[in-house]
């Protein structure tokens, strides 16, 4: 078998389950392009962005919606599609367990974790935006999970390159996010505006935003490595928040802390 595959699995599922999943594709990229453009104009509000408006809903205990929203979907459910929606041949494929135990050990931190530990500049977050982003969590935890449930990996996949830099790049993608939380907590101790201060050390020196930079080299080693048009809308629709969401940030920063370093870059590091 070649090393390298145009198509390195197969999908081969019934009719009904094929148009599920290509419906969820196409809801997917509509909700990236959305997200791209709302969030372009206006950040989500939430965190330094934080709107309490009426129309937003009743306040809930913050670490309760993050659990809500990426929890519940980012494992829970992305569990129950992967061993009840998958077929048997793709769910116990050394490939696939591999993308299922990636996938959870970033959603069992980020979903859990995370909001146990985190030190929030406010402890209530509206309910609407709980809502807000448990809805699109739902749809692609399911597209994802149906993917690596369902598609059939080739038996060296494995040794395929595109499935080795996937992984080096979800796993150092994965740290680089950790880290960037981590320091970013410790920053709550100390802070001067509205519970935030400049944060320095590591990538922080040279861009606003390595949080999202650690999770947007994760989900492109995701889409790499499965090699899907799952992975990609869902890559996309990750990219919809971090793009303009880091800009935002990067303009605050500049706002709230007039010493705040000019030579930053916002996302990647000398490029953007």
């Amino acid at each position: 078998m070649a090393v390298f595959e145009p198509i390195p699995w197969t999908f081969d599922v019934d009719d009904v389950h094929f148009w599920i999943h290509h419906g969820f594709l196409i809801l997917g990229f509509l909700l990236a392009v959305i997200s791209t453009i709302v969030q372009c104009v206006k950040p989500a509000p939430y965190g330094r962005h934080r709107d309490t408006s009426p129309g937003w809903g009743p306040l809930i205990n913050q670490r309760l919606g993050h659990i809500v929203s990426d929890f519940i979907p980012g494992v829970i459910l992305f569990i129950l599609v992967y061993f009840l929606y998958g077929s048997e041949e793709a769910m116990f494929g050394y490939t696939n367990q591999m993308f299922l135990w990636l996938w959870q050990a970033h959603y069992i931190h980020r979903g859990l974790i995370h909001p146990l530990i985190m030190k929030y500049s406010q402890t209530e977050v509206s309910l609407g935006i709980t809502l807000g982003g448990l809805f699109p969590n739902l749809i692609f935890n399911f597209l994802c999970s149906d993917w690596i449930g369902s598609a059939v990996y080739n038996k060296n996949y494995y040794y395929d390159p595109r499935f080795l830099l996937g992984i080096i790049l979800f796993v150092f993608g994965f740290c680089i996010n950790k880290w960037s939380d981590w320091k970013l907590r410790s920053l709550r101790r100390s802070s001067d505006v509205q519970g935030y201060s400049i944060p320095h050390g590591g990538l922080f020196e040279l861009i606003t935003c390595p949080n999202y930079f650690g999770e947007m080299l994760e989900w492109t080693g995701w889409a790499l490595g499965t090699w899907s048009l799952a992975g990609c809308v869902w890559l996309l629709f990750a990219c919809s928040t971090f793009i303009p969401r880091s800009r935002h940030h990067h303009k605050w920063y500049g706002q709230q802390f007039p010493d705040y370093p000019k030579s930053r870059k916002i996302l990647i590091p000398f490029i953007y």
